[in-house]
This record gives structure tokens, C-alpha cells and sequence, in this order.
């Protein structure tokens, strides 16, 4: 009898120990799922949309190149006079006719009032040779024309008068002065030394008509034309610079490589010789244009998603001229194009990179 009430003991533990083991089982089971629901929140698709409408696109082509001085003059000395005066410096902004330097007038000055003397002896003597062929002091107008020559030969008259023009123009570039309104650079020389005639003193730059030289593609040369607006940006930063497309080179490199030149406002910040991005901009009007946002791959191919109640509809495209930011798309209303989007469409710009095909979305302001 007692070993039929151990066992029927053990049985009764064995029982309740199961039930506790089930009730503990099922309540960590609910807390499991409550933590997946706290952790996996219903996710929303929220997205920002925009109307297709028809408007003016302008289109940028982007290029590398180099701005330099439209005007520039490299001056030097003519004679090898010492330096006297040096009346500016690098970076000097001057104007046209401002003295920039000045040498030593002394030998000048003496070599051309011999060189006078010289010429009024010389016009002495020939009017003594033609008093002696018989003309009157007076009045030489009538003098035959190979009887003066003879004349001008023999009293030398001819090359004193050369000399005495070198001279006088000696004296007067003895002062070097701006040829028009610029900057100086490259004034290396410094006063009381020689000046040396066969290298440049100094270069005056008109930093104010400044030239963007740059490159495009052959196949770009569809899109640009003499006018065309040009932004240029200098790789050393600071603000951007407008111009205006002046001279395309009609001659194809090697490289497929075309020259243009643009004319730049430098405003005086630019430097001759400074890097900078060119962008040619044209407008062309009556396109449908998308932010570039709007545009997603899938499977290799351009999709846009439109907003049609509520749901984000999936829609091939092909785009064709862009900028920065835009892309031209292919409009459906157009003989022959089948992808593509139409004039009104709501197209999603944002909050597209994982949609599929008549999702959910919510627009956010």
C-alpha cells in the first residue's frame, strides 16, 4: 500500500512540473513576438512627387581649360641704359599711358643732339650742291627728282636723318608707359642696373577682358554655337564668372578634341594662366524635364515611378540631354515612343530607391 501511494506521489509532481514548464513556455513565447512587433514597426513609404509640366531645360556641357588676358604686352627696354626709375610693382593695377619705368637720359639725350647737329650740316651741305647745280636758295620744290637724290647722296643728307630719328626715338622709349588699363607681372629688374633689351622688363595684363580657353568632344559640337552662355569656375575656389562662347576652332585634333575660346568678366579676380571648369549652358524650351532623383535602375533600365491613387506605378523612360541636376525624358506623346511619360503625370522624385511595382506610398509635404 505505501509503495502504490509513493508512486501516485510521483506522478502528482510530475503533472504539476509539466503545467508549470507549459505556462512558462507560452508566456516567453508571447514576449518573443512582442519584441518582434516593438523591433519590425509597419514600415511606410513616404515620398515626395512632382507634376510634369512643359518648361525651359539648360542643357550644360562641362569642360576643363585654362582663362588668360585677352590683352597682353610684354614691354622692354630698347637700349641698355641704367635702369633710373621704377615707378611700380607686381599686381599694380595701371592705366594707359601711366609711367611704368624710366632709364638714365643723359647719353640719350647727348647722342641725339649730336645727331641734330649732324643732320642740319648734312641738310647744309646739300643745299650748297644744289645752289652749285644752279637752283635758288629759296625754293627747292622744283628740283628734279633724280637731281635731289644726287644731292641728298653726296651731302649724306639721307643718313643723317636716319640716325637722328633713332636717336629721337631712343630718347622718347627711355620712359616705358602702360599700353592700355592692366596689371603688371612678371617686373623682376630692380634700379641702377642695366636694362637688358633681350628679355621683357615687365607684362601688362588686361585682367579685366579675360579669354576661357577649353575643349569639347566632336559629337558635343552639336549643342554649343558662338553666344552660348559659359560659367567659369577656378579650381582655386571663390565665386563663379560668366561669359559667352566668342571662337570655336573649325579643325578636329587627333584626340577628337575641338577648341573653343569664351570671353570671361573677370572682374579683375582672375589669373592669367588659372585651371578652371567651364560649363556651357543653352536653354531649349518645351521639354519635359525630371530631377535626376527621379530616375532608378532596374534590371539595367530607366524607371520612374508615377502616383496614381495611392500607389506608385512603374514606368519605363529614356532620357537624353542632362545637366547637373535634370534630365530631358522621353515623351509619350510623341509619334513612335512608347516609353516614356506624359505632360501631367505625378512623378515620384524622392523616396524611390526601393518601391516595386503598385506600392503603397504616402506623399510628405
Amino acid at each position: 500500500m505505501k509503495e502504490y501511494n509513493c508512486i501516485w506521489l510521483l506522478l502528482c509532481c510530475l503533472a504539476c512540473g509539466g503545467t508549470t514548464s507549459c505556462f512558462n513556455k507560452k508566456s516567453n513565447t508571447e514576449k518573443e513576438e512582442q519584441g518582434v512587433s516593438t523591433v519590425l514597426p509597419d514600415a511606410k513609404n513616404e515620398v515626395t512627387v512632382q507634376v510634369m509640366k512643359r518648361q525651359s531645360f539648360n542643357h550644360e556641357l562641362v569642360s576643363n581649360g585654362k582663362v588668360n588676358a585677352r590683352n597682353k604686352a610684354d614691354l622692354r627696354f630698347e637700349t641698355s641704359e641704367v635702369i633710373a626709375h621704377i615707378y611700380v610693382k607686381n599686381g599694380d593695377r595701371v592705366h594707359k599711358g601711366q609711367k611704368l619705368a624710366e632709364l638714365d637720359r643723359f647719353r640719350l639725350e647727348q647722342k641725339l643732339s649730336q645727331s641734330e647737329d649732324a643732320l642740319l650740316r648734312a641738310e647744309l651741305e646739300m643745299k650748297d650742291v644744289l645752289i652749285g647745280q644752279g637752283y635758288s636758295v629759296d625754293d627747292f620744290s622744283n628740283v628734279p627728282a633724280d637731281i635731289m637724290k644726287i644731292a641728298k647722296v653726296k651731302s649724306g643728307y639721307d643718313q643723317s636723318k636716319s640716325q637722328y630719328e633713332l636717336a629721337k626715338r631712343e630718347t622718347e622709349h627711355a620712359t616705358l608707359v602702360a599700353p592700355f588699363d592692366g596689371v603688371v607681372a612678371n617686373l623682376f629688374s630692380k634700379p641702377y642696373n642695366p636694362a637688358n633689351t633681350s628679355e621683357v622688363f615687365c607684362t601688362i595684363l588686361d585682367t579685366r577682358g579675360m579669354e576661357a580657353e577649353f575643349t569639347v568632344l566632336e559629337n558635343e559640337l552639336a549643342f554649343i554655337k558662338k553666344g552660348d552662355k559659359v560659367m567659369v569656375l577656378p579650381y582655386a575656389g571663390g565665386d563663379s564668372f560668366e561669359g559667352s562662347v566668342s571662337e570655336i576652332n573649325p579643325l578636329v585634333d587627333t584626340n577628337g578634341m575641338v577648341k573653343v575660346k569664351a570671353d570671361v568678366n573677370g572682374e579683375g579676380r582672375l589669373f592669367s594662366g588659372m585651371n578652371v571648369r567651364v560649363s556651357v549652358r543653352r536653354s531649349l524650351s518645351e521639354q519635359l524635364v525630371i530631377p535626376k532623383t527621379a530616375v532608378v535602375l532596374r534590371s539595367g533600365k530607366q524607371v520612374v515611378f508615377t502616383l496614381k491613387e495611392g500607389k506608385a506605378m512603374w514606368n519605363y523612360v529614356h532620357t537624353g540631354l542632362e545637366n547637373a541636376t535634370e534630365y530631358i525624358v522621353s515623351d509619350k506623346s510623341q509619334k513612335g515612343i512608347e516609353n516614356g511619360l506624359l505632360e501631367g503625370d505625378t512623378v515620384i522624385v524622392t523616396g524611390n530607391l526601393n518601391l516595386a511595382h503598385e506600392a503603397e506610398v504616402t506623399v510628405s509635404d
